[in-house]
C-alpha cells in the first residue's frame, strides 16, 4: 500500500520521522522518502494530499538538474531500480516519491531568499521597517519586489522546535566568514537563476529557503530545492503589490483550516473533499508550469 498518512516501514535503519518525509540510512547513502502528509501551523493534518510527495521530490530533481552548475547537490537517484537491491520489492511504495543521496555533513543555517515582501518579512516590517533585522526603506507595499533579493538566515532548529533568524554576523559567527559568504553567493545565484527561469514560465517565486551540507568537504545543496513547500510560488499573471497573492502552495489548507475555529494546540481536523482537490491541483500545476511537462506520476 502506498503510504501517504503512515510512516514508511523499511528495511533499514530510521534516521527522522518528520511532519512530511522520512529519511533512512542506507550506509553510504541516504533515502528520503516524501509522503503525502501535509502540515500546518505546525501539525500534521489528518488528511492526505494524493501526490504530493511525488510532485515535491520530481521538482526537485528538475532543479537539482538544472542548477548543478550554479553548486554540486546530492542527489543520485529517483529511479527505484538504481536504489539497493532490497528496496525493489518495495517499488510500488517508493516510486516517484523517494531520492537516493549522498550523504552530508548538513551546515545548521536555513538559508533564506526574499525578492518579495510577503509573511513574517511583511509582518516585521510593519512593526518596525526591518526584515530580519535588516533596515529597510519607508513606503513599501504588502508583496512588493525588493530592489534587490535579501538574504535572510536563520538556524536550523532541532526537530519539533523553531527555526530563528539570525543577523549575517551570528551566521559568521556560526559558520566562519568563508563558509558564510559561500553560502550567501550560492543562495543568491540559485535564486536569480531560478526565479528568472520561473517569472518567464508564469511563477514568481516571491521567497525560497535553501540547505546546505559538506560531502567530501565541499559545499553541497541537500534536502529539497525550489517546491511549494519551502518556497512562496505566485501566479504572475495575478500578481498586484498591496495585498497578498495567491499561491501554489498549502495556503488553501491554511486557509481553511482559519475558518473552522480550530485552536492550533490539540489535533488538526479533517480537510474536506474540495480542499484536498484544490490543494493538490495547485501542487500539479505548479510542477506543469515550471517543468513544462505534464504531471503523471
Amino acid at each position: 500500500m502506498n503510504d501517504v498518512l503512515m510512516h514508511t516501514k523499511l528495511p533499514f535503519e530510521t534516521l527522522s520521522k518528520g511532519k512530511v518525509r522520512d529519511i533512512y540510512d542506507l550506509d553510504d547513502h541516504l533515502l528520503l522518502v516524501v509522503s503525502d502528509r501535509v502540515s500546518a501551523f505546525d501539525w500534521v493534518i489528518p488528511t492526505p494530499i494524493p501526490s504530493k510527495g511525488a510532485c515535491l521530490t520530481q521538482l526537485s530533481k528538475f532543479w537539482f538538474e538544472k542548477m548543478s552548475h550554479v553548486v554540486p547537490n546530492h542527489m543520485v537517484s529517483t529511479d527505484v531500480s538504481d536504489f539497493p537491491e532490497e528496496l525493489h520489492e518495495y517499488s510500488d511504495q517508493l516510486k516517484s516519491r523517494s531520492m537516493l543521496v549522498k550523504k552530508a555533513e548538513v551546515i545548521p543555517i536555513e538559508c533564506i531568499v526574499r525578492g518579495y515582501i510577503s509573511g513574517s518579512a511583511w509582518k516585521s516590517y510593519q512593526k518596525d521597517q526591518t526584515v530580519c533585522g535588516v533596515k529597510l526603506e519607508p513606503g513599501l507595499k504588502e508583496s512588493e519586489q525588493f530592489p534587490e533579493p535579501l538574504f535572510t538566515p536563520s538556524t536550523k532548529a532541532e526537530q519539533g522546535m523553531h527555526d530563528e533568524n539570525i543577523s549575517y554576523e551570528r551566521m559568521v559567527e556560526i559558520v566562519g566568514v568563508e563558509t558564510a559568504e559561500a553560502l550567501k553567493k550560492y543562495s543568491l545565484e540559485l535564486y536569480k537563476q531560478a526565479s528568472e527561469y520561473a517569472r518567464e514560465r508564469g511563477i514568481i517565486i516571491a521567497d525560497t529557503k535553501f540547505e546546505f551540507g559538506l560531502i567530501d568537504g565541499q559545499i553541497a545543496l541537500i534536502d529539497e530545492c525550489l517546491t511549494p513547500d519551502s518556497s512562496r510560488f505566485w501566479p504572475a499573471d495575478l500578481y498586484e503589490a498591496g495585498k497578498g497573492q495567491p499561491s501554489f502552495d498549502k495556503q488553501y489548507v491554511r486557509d481553511y483550516l482559519s475558518t473552522t475555529g480550530w485552536d492550533k494546540n490539540s489535533e488538526a481536523p479533517a480537510l474536506p473533499d474540495e480542499v484536498v482537490k484544490e490543494t493538490e491541483k495547485k501542487y500539479r500545476e505548479a510542477y506543469e508550469i515550471i517543468t513544462g511537462e505534464k504531471f503523471d506520476f
